[in-house]
């Protein structure tokens, strides 16, 4: 591994704004069709010269893109070089049977697919260690989320946000009580509590990894929280969206519950795509509203955790100063926000409709390449091993008290 030029997150605002450039400068991205009906439709719209053509074009462009992140990230450049066509032709296979007419009628979204076929790969097939280790789910879904930005209008940023963070401030501490609670009456450690308990109750994979930061945390521990919350949300994604319509609920308040409960950014929007484009919207800038708290509770954890596990430490180790916000705080939220504001007063009407059909199709495309790379980087055998029962139960309680609480605190504000 070579060092780093970037964090992840600087990196994803990168590469998310020279996509942006590319199209502002006139550079078109291709939008493959993936919608069919019968056999004759598939071979006769899909499966064509030219479809194929732009197919292949956006594998060019999306390859690229992913082989240089891997350079300034300092992971495996030759990983991704070999890796990243495999995953690619992966969820091209997941898009095509995602515009199956009868699968849409259904809400089947292109990421149930790609999700699906990663899990059936990883847990019946061993995979060759080159594979597992190109993958870069956090990347892929963090540049469609800046390319969401260019489409979601500040004002909804503003609105929304602001109810959002009201919502993250009950949901968040009331939910990491119960979890940490329900986590010691059931005998599990405090660090490995503490893990569990900002897992369930901010934004799951980046909250897991900045509390072990912030406690410097048991690796095995910190891998087995990243397990469950990326297998637990496989149900979220598929059943909330059903329980939502069944409740008729509006999509405002649909998108608050999914943003406010699903634990990972991208089970949120893979879930919010299932309901509809304002559920999407809402959802996504209600999840950011919770990841803006991260960097307000890494630092709260790292004194607390300073305080009570190291009695003699001096003043100045006891007190982290503000960097630790800074330090944990998602930068690539900024991205979101630059996106939104730079497609909502700078860029005239007019090349807005130029790009915004290139820019929707290549997010659902990195969306869909994240929850191919989820799939084949998760493993169910990894959560019922003997130690690991108590984590899991844990976690499973305190979030269902989660899916209640985000419900009618998104109810409150948001119907």
């Amino acid at each position: 591994m070579k060092k780093s030029f970037l964090t992840e997150d600087w990196t994803v605002v990168l590469f998310g704004f020279i996509i942006i450039g590319v199209a502002l400068v006139g550079v078109k991205i291709p939008s493959p069709s993936f919608g069919w009906e019968t056999t004759s439709d598939l071979t006769e719209k899909v499966i064509t010269a030219g479809n194929l053509v732009k197919l292949g074009q956006i594998f060019v462009f999306t390859y690229i893109i992913a082989v240089l992140a891997a350079g300034v990230l300092g992971k495996s450049v030759s990983g991704t070089l070999k890796g990243f066509p495999i995953v690619f032709v992966l969820t091209s296979l997941a898009l095509i049977l995602a515009g199956n007419a009868f699968l849409k009628n259904w809400n089947l979204e292109a990421v149930i697919f790609s999700l699906s076929i990663g899990l059936v790969l990883s847990n019946f097939f061993t995979l060759p260690t080159w594979l597992t280790e190109s993958l870069s789910t956090e990347l892929f879904v963090k540049i469609g989320l800046i390319l969401l930005g260019t489409s979601v209008i500040f004002g909804d940023i503003l609105k929304a946000g602001s109810l959002g963070l009201i919502q993250a401030l009950v949901v968040v501490i009331s939910v990491w009580y119960f979890a940490f609670w329900i986590s010691k009456k059931m005998g599990i450690d405090e660090e490995f509590a503490i893990m569990i308990s900002s897992a369930v109750s901010i934004c799951g994979v980046s909250a897991a990894i900045a509390t072990s930061g912030a406690i410097k945390g048991d690796s095995k521990k910190l891998s087995y929280v990243i397990s469950i919350v990326l297998i637990t949300a496989i149900p979220m994604i598929i059943f909330l969206p059903f329980i939502a319509q069944a409740l008729g609920l509006s999509q405002a308040v649909t998108g608050a519950w999914l943003g406010g409960t699903i634990d990972t950014t991208g089970a949120v929007i893979a879930s919010g795509t299932m309901v509809g484009e304002e559920a999407l919207k809402i959802s996504t800038i209600v999840k950011f509203s919770q990841n803006v708290l991260l960097g307000f509770a890494a630092f709260a954890i790292s004194i607390y955790w300073t305080v009570t596990n190291n009695q003699s430490a001096t003043v100045q180790e006891a007190k982290p100063t503000g960097a630790v916000i800074w330090e944990r705080f998602p930068k690539f939220v900024l991205g979101f926000i630059a996106a939104s504001v730079l497609f909502s007063f700078l860029i005239s009407p007019e090349t807005i409709d130029k790009v915004k059909g290139g820019f929707k199709a290549l997010q659902g495309l990195w969306f869909a390449l994240a929850f191919t790379s989820i799939g084949l980087e998760t493993k169910f055998s990894d959560l019922f091993s003997k130690e690991g029962k108590k984590p899991l139960y844990a976690f499973l309680f305190a979030q269902l008290f989660n899916v209640f609480v985000t419900l009618a605190v998104a109810y409150f504000l948001f119907s």
